[in-house]
């Protein structure tokens, strides 16, 4: 069973950046497509970015599209979010998943396993 880390959530301004990181318990992951989502409070939990095993596919939100980027290092089983010129409506706890194969799927229902989230605030 693939077991996922987050970290790298906290407190940041308007315009600032934060740079989250999703770890893999096995080696196996790296075979796998990881995709972030993430939960305000009071809103459906919805897709930010996904990309496939070797990480020649990647997939965005239009609403972090041009200033995040998804990338990951299978040496380390770790999968990157990088999001710049963060916004208020940013606000909400980061989810990573993989739902074990290789394809990228902006439904979180399709999604097995999940980390237990870090929380992004940002401040106005």
């Amino acid at each position: 069973q693939v077991q996922l880390a987050e970290s790298g959530g906290g407190l940041v301004q308007a315009g600032g950046s934060l740079r989250l990181s999703c770890a893999a318990s096995e080696r196996t992951a790296r075979v796998y497509a990881v995709a972030w989502f993430r939960q305000a409070p009071g809103k459906e939990r919805e897709f930010v970015a996904g990309i496939n095993w070797s990480g020649r596919i990647t997939y965005y939100a239009d609403s972090v599209k041009g200033r995040s980027t998804i990338s990951r290092d299978n040496a380390k089983n770790t999968v990157l979010l990088q999001m710049n010129s963060m916004k208020p409506e940013d606000t909400a706890v980061y989810y990573c998943a993989t739902d074990a194969t290789g394809s990228i799927n902006k439904n979180h229902r399709s999604y097995d396993y999940w980390g237990q989230g870090t929380q992004v605030t940002v401040s106005s």
